[in-house]
């Protein structure tokens, strides 16, 4: 069974979609994912949004990130409508705003994990020196303490993923979205990362929405939402 979400219902959502909707066109082919989709995000809050393969979980997440452009209706991140902004701002609002983690880890394999973690500090204009220890301490609290000098291929896929986790919060974000980042691991690591998502983002402060094809682990966070059929609602308690 659900928790009870985070009561914020008082303060502006840190995500909202409005009338949502995606249509791809190609050539004379017109395929529509969904339409008028509702949600909001509080503060601290937690969601998974669950379905089918090909329901458009990933494609509602990136409209929700901005990065794609919606076909009908609007997204609020922090209370600005990101179709009114243009590219560059969106990318900003999206650097301060929103911490990314993906199935697959998408470090810079050039980069050690402590300057994977520093980079997005560094892209909002931190120095090195203030970036490097709040990187650092996040690396620590992920348990990768004994790897910040580690390169993404010297790590396994459970540190690469942890790493991944520590950079998507390192600046604080207002939401952290998450497309199946435990997806491309064993069980038992997968069960660790999440767990380590959920409880750094309430120590963090930031909401969570989280694209899962794990139920079991969906029904961990506040709310639960199940995309079918192009709606986004409740999953039933008996699923």
């Amino acid at each position: 069974m659900n928790k009870p979400a985070n009561n914020n219902a008082a303060m502006e959502p840190v995500i909202r979609c409005q009338n949502l909707g995606k249509t791809y066109r190609e050539g004379d082919l017109v395929t529509p994912v969904f339409e008028g989709l509702q949600l909001a995000v509080q503060p601290g809050e937690t969601v998974a949004i669950v379905g089918a393969s090909g329901a458009g979980k990933s494609t509602l997440l990136h409209l929700l990130g901005g990065l794609d452009a919606v076909t009908s209706g609007e997204v609020f991140v922090d209370g600005q409508a990101m179709s009114k902004l243009n590219n560059a701002e969106r990318g900003l609002l999206r650097n301060r705003a929103l911490g990314f983690v993906y199935q697959f880890h998408h470090l810079l394999p050039e980069f050690t994990a402590l300057e994977n973690v520093m980079m997005p500090l560094l892209i909002v204009g931190e120095s090195v020196a203030n970036a490097r220890p709040k990187a650092a301490a996040l690396l620590d609290r992920v348990g990768l303490s004994h790897r910040v000098g580690h390169k993404p291929g010297e790590l396994s896929g459970g540190e690469r993923q942890r790493a991944a986790v520590a950079r998507a919060l390192v600046t604080r974000p207002a939401c952290v979205l998450g497309d199946e980042p435990t997806g491309n691991l064993d069980e038992k690591t997968a069960a660790g990362v999440f767990e380590l998502m959920v409880e750094l983002n309430r120590e963090v402060g930031t909401a969570l929405v989280l694209v899962t094809h794990d139920r079991r682990l969906a029904r961990k966070l506040d709310r639960t939402l199940e995309l079918t059929q192009g709606r986004l609602q409740p999953l039933s308690p008996e699923v």
